[in-house]
């Protein structure tokens, strides 16, 4: 799998963990699946910088997410 595709991805289920950790506190259960969720998002995120040689900047995350969507539309 492309490294791109692997930090988008888990940026994505970063991104979608925080509505899921909200509720959880809301309703003051366990957050089991916003605990997976951030695992699993931030075990994507290691690997996609560990993986790519030279690893990813914070200025070329956007244009890599871009590049990912537009490869995704085309």
């Amino acid at each position: 799998m492309d490294t791109d595709l692997v930090l988008t991805i888990g940026i994505v289920l970063a991104v979608l963990s925080v509505p899921v950790l909200l509720a959880a506190w809301a309703e003051s259960t366990a957050p089991r699946i916003g605990a997976v969720l951030v695992i699993v998002a931030i075990g994507m995120i290691a690997t996609a910088v560990i993986t790519r040689p030279g690893g990813y900047s914070l200025n070329e995350v956007p244009d890599v997410m871009l590049g990912v969507i537009s490869r995704g539309l085309n």
